[in-house]
């Protein structure tokens, strides 16, 4: 197979660059944001200002993946049901 010939032309540090890449990669756009979402969700009516405050420096951090999630998670408050 033509990809690993070309795998096995690499130098091995190669590799392991391209593998921490992609780990720091996933964290930022996925682990990150997703465990952001849920502490926002769970913490937000009882966060005091300086929380809150670090909690908008991550949400400028990490905002692009928080924009990957955004369609997908729903964080609006439960309403008192049927009126």
């Amino acid at each position: 197979m033509p990809f690993q010939h070309l795998l096995s032309q690499l130098p091995q540090g190669t590799l392991l660059v391209f593998l921490a890449y992609g780990l720091l990669a996933g964290a930022y756009l996925l682990v990150v944001p997703l465990l952001l979402f849920l502490w926002m969700n769970k913490r937000w009516h009882l966060m005091g200002k300086f929380e809150r405050t670090f909690v908008y420096g991550l949400v400028f951090l990490f905002f692009p993946g928080l924009i990957l999630f955004a369609p997908f998670l729903n964080l609006r408050l439960q309403g008192q049901g049927e009126a």
